[in-house]
């Protein structure tokens, strides 16, 4: 049955995949991004609006759009976002928290536009767009690793609030995929002769990967796909054999600290 998606970061990337695929499926699209015109190559049919999603009046006015247009809001996918890389002392606090507020605040503004309207038609999805980077610490990602652990924090608690309500949350965790988040949509800041022996060999990584990574957006757009008509979807999903393998190293090394150090934990109970 034809649901109503609307999709953010929709310009280049995932959310263009996402989009078309949700298109080919038969099912109607709010397609949104900063920039109204890069979405201009898109059939007719689709709901384009330009949306910042740091605006919370935008994101309310981009869930109003679907309900005008098509009648009420299915799926919502907050895919908006991206990274800058430097250390964190070499970091402006303001493009710092231009990260924090694209990566989380985004998927908060979004999220709560949205959920009146769930609830009163009594069911919908959220698909919060993460990483696996937000179980794991990379150098050079502060900001982007920080946003990415707080919508994980956010989407576990709003999952258990909105259950009893129909609405579904669901955090995807992929590993590197095949955009331009790693290319020509990453910013490096200058790097300070301190940091450089750290987080210049990251930087190289990540450009060297560009092109070469194992997740496939189609792929992934696909699971989407078949997430949202899944009665009982998760809460937290990795995709891609290298988000699942980093996962299991991340779990590995924290149970083995937590053994290490859990005879101190212990020793700050009353007695």
């Amino acid at each position: 049955m034809p649901k109503t998606w609307l999709v953010t970061g929709c310009s280049g990337g995932l959310g263009r995949q996402i989009a078309r695929s949700a298109l080919a499926a038969g099912h109607r699209l709010v397609a949104t991004s900063r920039r109204a015109s890069s979405l201009n190559d898109l059939p007719a049919g689709v709901r384009v609006v330009e949306l910042d999603v740091t605006d919370p009046a935008q994101c309310e006015a981009a869930v109003q759009a679907a309900v005008e247009t098509f009648g009420g809001l299915d799926v919502v996918v907050n895919n908006a976002g991206y990274a800058d890389v430097a250390a964190f002392e070499d970091m402006p606090p303001a493009v710092f928290q231009a990260q924090m507020d694209a990566n989380f605040s985004g998927v908060v503004n979004m999220s709560r536009a949205a959920l009146p309207v769930m609830r009163a038609q009594g069911g919908g999805h959220l698909i919060q767009v993460s990483s696996v980077g937000d179980r794991v610490a990379v150098p050079g990602l502060a900001g982007y690793q920080a946003a990415k652990h707080a919508v994980n924090g956010f989407s576990a608690v709003l999952a258990l609030e909105t259950a009893p309500l129909g609405i579904k949350v669901t955090v995807l965790e992929p590993g590197g995929m095949r955009t331009e988040w790693a290319g020509s949509s990453m910013t490096t800041l200058p790097l300070s002769e301190a940091y450089r022996q750290v987080i210049a060999p990251v930087e190289a990584s990540l450009r060297a990967a560009s092109g070469h990574q194992p997740g496939d957006p189609a792929r992934i757009a696909q699971v989407l796909l078949d997430l949202v008509e899944n009665p009982n979807p998760p809460t937290r999903l990795l995709l891609g054999s290298d988000a699942v393998e980093v996962a299991q190293q991340a779990a590995a090394s924290l149970a083995t600290a937590d053994a290490k150090w859990r005879t101190v934990s212990e020793s700050t109970d009353y007695r």
